[in-house]
């Protein structure tokens, strides 16, 4: 539990959002760079990313916000930050993307509890483990 003004809270979030067109694009040091942009991006918005996946077509994160984060507004900035610093630290990106759009504009957002935490942090840190190849 965490405390705020007046208040005590615990809001984790399972998100996921998928490259546009499902583009295999998140590889090798460009799988790298998001993490780094991610991890600052959730920094300055008073975020904490407590596990992260990055497969080469989406991610996978468990975050945990405070009771001022509204779910669209944080998503907005991870998404949205992550795209602009990606092209401009992968230019690259764009010729591979149609349209250059690196994100497509879906999500999926689901609420952690204390009993399935540990469950889904175990599911997105085996993600690779669990790819085909």
């Amino acid at each position: 539990m965490k405390k705020g003004r007046g208040y005590v809270y615990k809001l984790e979030y399972h998100l996921i959002w998928v490259t546009k067109y499902r583009h295999p694009v998140l590889v090798g040091e460009v799988a790298d760079g998001l993490k780094d942009i991610l991890r600052d991006i959730a920094t300055q918005n008073g975020l904490e990313i407590v596990a992260m996946e990055v497969m080469p077509d989406h991610v996978h994160l468990l975050l945990s916000a405070t009771p001022q984060h509204a779910i669209p507004d944080f998503v907005k900035a991870l998404k949205g930050a992550s795209a602009r610093r990606m092209f401009s630290t992968f230019p690259q990106l764009k010729q591979k993307l149609c349209g250059g759009n690196l994100w497509n504009p879906s999500y999926c957002v689901l609420t952690v509890s204390e009993h399935t935490r540990a469950q889904i942090q175990k599911y997105i840190e085996e993600q690779h483990a669990a790819e085909p190849h």
